[in-house]
């Protein structure tokens, strides 16, 4: 096992032992959770073999597996399993345990702030590929949020993307730590977060945010089909 595999499976155990908590029960929804899994690593994993051709980013040979799917190594893949699935599961726990009410209040100023902040950065940084899509992708997912989705759970969102930075920058020291990956520095800002690129928080925006909107999206089209029938 390399250190990433070991992080990986480190990084899963506790949310999948979690999932049958009765309260959070979040083993019921796995057919939501896996189908935005799926359509965020489909999403992402394009854009990462894109961006490791291209040289936007490498993988240390010395702590990663020879065997590549798409010019990733197969930890890479797993990251897009386990790291989503663990920050929704953060989600639900957030919507179980505890009341949005604070949040809910300040949906359209956290959209409209990072919104403002992503704009600075993608003219500001315009010639950094990493900063410029990784903003891209964040902007226009929270842009379609705020004027067009406006969707109720934006602030259990905003609930959980605070509360999973604190894991989800643990396990991204460890990797721009060792390091496993390795970031073009001339395609970053080269402001950073220890060793983290202080880009990898708008690529935890994109990679939390989009697979709770398919699976949201997927929870309301079962409970309206439910609806119905109850209603034949």
């Amino acid at each position: 096992m390399t250190p990433y595999a070991w992080l990986m499976l480190g990084s899963f155990l506790g949310p999948f032992f979690l999932s049958f908590d009765k309260k959070v029960a979040f083993y019921k929804l796995w057919p939501a959770v896996f189908l935005g899994i799926l359509v965020n690593g489909i999403f992402f994993v394009i854009w990462d073999s894109w961006f490791t051709i291209n040289g936007i980013w490498s993988f240390n040979p010395q702590h990663v597996w020879d065997i590549r799917l798409m010019s990733l190594p197969l930890e890479e893949i797993s990251f897009f399993i386990v790291v989503p699935y663990a920050s929704i599961f953060i989600y639900a726990c957030c919507k179980a345990y505890f009341s949005d009410q604070f949040f809910s209040k300040l949906v359209s100023f956290l959209n409209l702030s990072v919104l403002a902040i992503l704009a600075f950065l993608l003219i500001r940084y315009s010639h950094c590929t990493y900063t410029f899509f990784n903003c891209l992708f964040a902007f226009v997912l929270l842009l379609l949020h705020q004027f067009w989705l406006k969707k109720n759970y934006m602030g259990y969102f905003w609930m959980a993307y605070f509360i999973h930075l604190i894991p989800f920058l643990i396990v991204n020291g460890v990797l721009t730590a060792t390091p496993v990956v390795l970031y073009n520095p001339n395609e970053i800002t080269g402001f950073r977060i220890y060793t983290i690129p202080i880009e990898d928080t708008v690529y935890a925006l994109t990679c939390l945010l989009l697979p709770i909107t398919v699976m949201e999206y997927y929870l309301e089209k079962r409970k309206m089909k439910m609806m119905i029938k109850s209603n034949l």
